[in-house]
Formats: C-alpha cells, structure tokens, sequence
C-alpha cells in the first residue's frame, strides 16, 4: 500500500464501534461548533428575501442592493484561507473565538443601523467572522476526532446542519421579515455570538502546538487579493454579464495574482501553503469536487425557486415550503454519509453521491409548465438532496484526510473557500444558463440549465473516478493490508 493510501485510509474495524462515539466533553464542544457553522450558514441567505424592505427603510438605491450580499460573500470567500493558516498559527480556539465575537458585534451594529454605509460596514464584519469561524470550527473538530468513523460523523453532523442552514436562511428571512422586521435576522445571530462565547472556552480544546513558523505575509496578501478579485469578477458577471471588463478584469487579475503567488511560495523557507499539500491529489480534486458540489446543488435551488414561482405561478411562501422537502433531504444525507463512508469509502461515497444526483437532477430537465410536475420534483429534489450531501461529506473527508495536524487549519480553509466559491459561481453560471435563451417564457432556459447541472453532476463523477481511484481504499482493504 502506497503513503497516500495509508495516510487516507479508515481505521480497522475492530475499534470502528469505540471510535465512532462521542464523549460527553466531546459532544457539548461539537454542539457548540455546529451551532456555530449552522449560523453561519443562515446568513448566508437570510437577508435575500428582505433586501427591498432593507432597501426602503435605509434609503439603498436598488442598483446597490446588491452590495449587501457581495460584501459579506467578497470577505467570507477571500479572507478564509488567509484565516485557516492564521488558526494553523496561532490557535483555532483562540481564532474561533474572536470569530464569534466579531460575529455578535457586527450582527449588532446591522440590527441597529440607520443607513447603507452602517449596514455594509456589518456585512463586511459578518463576513469576515464567517472566514474566521468556519475553518477553525472544521478544523477543531478534524483535530478532536482521529480519523476514521467518528470523524466522518463529525463531518457529517456539519454537512448536514450547513446545508440546512442555506436552506432555512431564505424561510426564516421571509417568516421574520413578514412577522417582525428585518433587523431580527442580525439580532438572532447576538444571542447565538453570546451563548456560543460563553461556553465555548470551557469545552473547546486543540492539541498543543510545535514551534510557531511565520506567517508569510506577502504570500497571504498576495492570494487573499486574489480570491477577493476572483468573487469580484464572478459577481460581476450575475449583474453586468460576463463580456462586460468589470466582470473578466478583476477575473484575469486573479489569475496573475495567483501565478505571483505561487512564485512567491516557491521562493520562501517558510510558505503559505507547503508544497506538498497542494501536491496531494486528494487535496485538489477533492476540493475540485466540492466546488462543483457545491456548485450544482445552490444554483438547482436557485432555478427550481424561479421554476415554481415563475412557470407554475406558486407564491414565494409555498416554494419555500416546497424546497424544504430538499432541505429535509439534506439533513438525512449528512447523517447517512458517515455510515455509506464507513462501510465503503470518502471516494465511493462522493462519486456515488454525485451519481445519484445527476440521475434525479436530469428529470427536471424535461418539466413543463404543468402543476402536475410538482409531486416528481418533490420526490427528486429530496432524493438528490440526500444523494448531494453524501457527495459532499465524502469530499470533506478526502480532503483533510492524511493531512498532518498543524496543517489542518489550512486544509479546512481550502474546504471552506471551495465551498464559498461553488455558491457564488454555481448560482451566477445557472442563471446567466438560463435567462440566456430567448424564447416566449423562462421555462427553456431553466430546461437547458437544470440539463447541464446535471450533466455536470455526472461529469465530475466519472472524472473523480479516474483521477481519485488510488486515493481512499476500502476499509476492509486497510484492515488487510495492517494485518
């Protein structure tokens, strides 16, 4: 067995059952970092439904309503793997909490802002303690858990509660909008920043730390200067379109900064990001897979939302509700991930999780305009839904996998920039799909659209097949090859 099986593979069986339970301590910490990442998730989308009354009660034009949701994504994208290597560092306990108490203050001073500047000022806030926390809440609980059952348990609590965060962000923004006010989906996130402050010093612990290395700093600015380029340009493009010099301009930027970069690392003792990281292939086309996850899925909520709205003229409310049967299945995926990985493996778990998703994604391609169409998509999206965050656990797992514990922080930030830059890119690249085709109604370019997610889908499974195919063995094969 080559070093990457055997730095990749699970744990024998015969401590499978003892690995894969959570202690009391072990428990109370995951809870607090799974509330952590569920919030976290639920802004990501809470405020959309609200951005006109935003809009109204603050005085923003509605050209720059925009700003509101570019803001927070430009900082949690661009500041993450600059983030992750800072908890490698420094401390993800002491990196996380500093997160959650930039979270309570900006969220805070949004709740309470009296114009556009104060509110772009808390989303800048807000996004920043998004590329804090997350990294360093991945990679604690990929430090407190070996690898192996209780570690793909972990994750797959995590990829379940996030992905029901996006879902539950856009009901509970329109239910608190409606109800209340606006200014609730800031608040809510103070009494979260409080009770996770409070406990999370007592529960939250990491492995002592070797000789602290520099952090790098031309390297660090040079790529979070990138990837900030890089969401600039993509969401540019939802909005100018893609030939427009706002949207390729900062694009082709952050292509240069990211070949200066990697000349920088390449000259430096003591770089960014190790050589052989980026080097492993379970790193690169693991993240790859995540991106495209990631990708599919948010962008498929997006044209289904415009699908049930627009074509079969259902009210904001019931295709929320509809959705939620995705969000369901979500949820039901993270939890059935750990187990499909512990009886096969991560690569299986992803290349069959995407397989499946292609294969209930593909249907909806062919939907007319007829309310009929409603009882298959609601079978297909909760069945696609299970099949994604499979997809999704496993490539979490590939890709901290055999990673040493003082890169952790940094593997977990590359997992959570390739997730951040699927929702934004897999959102714009639908959309641009499918209000590209001219014809009488929407409805052939959501077809065409939802066709190539799902053409996408089953692409990145058969790739990762080929590329991924000496990277995680079965377990029962690491058990042989131990004996």
């Amino acid at each position: 067995m080559t070093e990457t099986e055997a730095s990749t593979s699970l744990p024998t069986t015969s401590t499978s059952s003892h690995l894969e339970r959570f202690t009391t301590a072990q428990t109370i910490a995951m809870a607090v970092l799974l509330t952590a990442n569920f919030t976290l998730a639920v802004d990501f989308s809470i405020l959309n439904v609200a951005l006109p009354h935003i809009g109204d009660d603050l005085g923003f034009a509605t050209s720059s309503l925009q700003w509101i949701v570019t803001s927070f994504a430009l900082c949690a994208a661009g500041f993450t793997l600059f983030f992750g290597r800072v908890a490698d560092l420094f401390g993800r306990r002491r990196l996380f909490l500093i997160g959650i108490v930039l979270l309570g203050v900006s969220s805070l001073a949004g709740g309470l802002a009296s114009a556009p500047v104060l509110l772009l000022t808390a989303r800048i806030g807000q996004g920043m303690a998004t590329a804090m926390v997350t990294p360093a809440a991945l990679s604690l609980m990929t430090t407190m858990f070996p690898e192996g059952p209780a570690r793909s348990r972990a994750l797959g609590l995590n990829g379940a509660l996030m992905a029901a965060g996006f879902t539950a962000g856009a009901m509970l923004g329109g239910l608190l909008t409606g109800a209340v006010s606006w200014r609730w989906a800031f608040f809510i996130n103070v009494v979260v920043a409080v009770a996770v402050f409070v406990v999370g010093p007592f529960v939250l612990r990491e492995p002592a730390r070797g000789p602290r290395p520099r952090l790098g700093v031309p390297g660090a600015v040079t790529i979070t200067i990138a990837l900030l380029a890089l969401v600039l340009g993509i969401d540019a493009a939802g909005h100018r379109g893609w030939t427009h010099a706002g949207t390729w301009g900062p694009i082709l930027a952050a292509v240069v900064l990211v070949v200066v970069f990697l000349l920088i690392e390449s000259r430096v003792a003591e770089p960014l990001v190790a050589p052989g990281l980026l080097r492993r292939r379970s790193i690169g086309s693991g993240n790859a897979a995540g991106v495209l996850a990631f990708g599919t899925f948010t962008s498929l909520v997006f044209l289904l939302t415009l699908y049930l709205q627009q074509i079969l003229g259902y009210s904001a409310i019931s295709a929320g509700l509809a959705l939620g049967v995705l969000g369901v299945g979500t949820v039901l995926g993270g939890l059935l991930a750990p187990k499909i990985i512990g009886r096969t493996s991560a690569r299986t778990a992803i290349i069959a999780g995407l397989l499946v998703q292609a294969a209930t994604t593909a249907p909806l391609a062919f939907a007319g305009d007829s309310r009929q169409w409603l009882l298959p998509l609601l079978v297909l999206t909760f069945v696609g839904g299970v099949a994604n965050l499979v997809a999704i656990v496993g490539y979490v797992v590939v890709s901290t996998s055999g990673v040493p514990a003082d890169q952790q922080g940094l593997a977990t930030g590359l997992v959570t920039m390739s997730q951040q830059i699927g929702i934004t890119l897999g959102t714009l690249v639908m959309s641009t799909i499918a209000t590209g085709v001219v014809a009488a109604t929407l409805l052939p370019g959501l077809q065409l659209a939802i066709g190539i997610n799902a053409g996408i889908a089953l692409g990145t499974a058969v790739l990762l097949a080929v590329v991924l195919r000496d990277v995680t063995p079965m377990p029962g094969d690491a058990h042989r090859a131990g004996e």
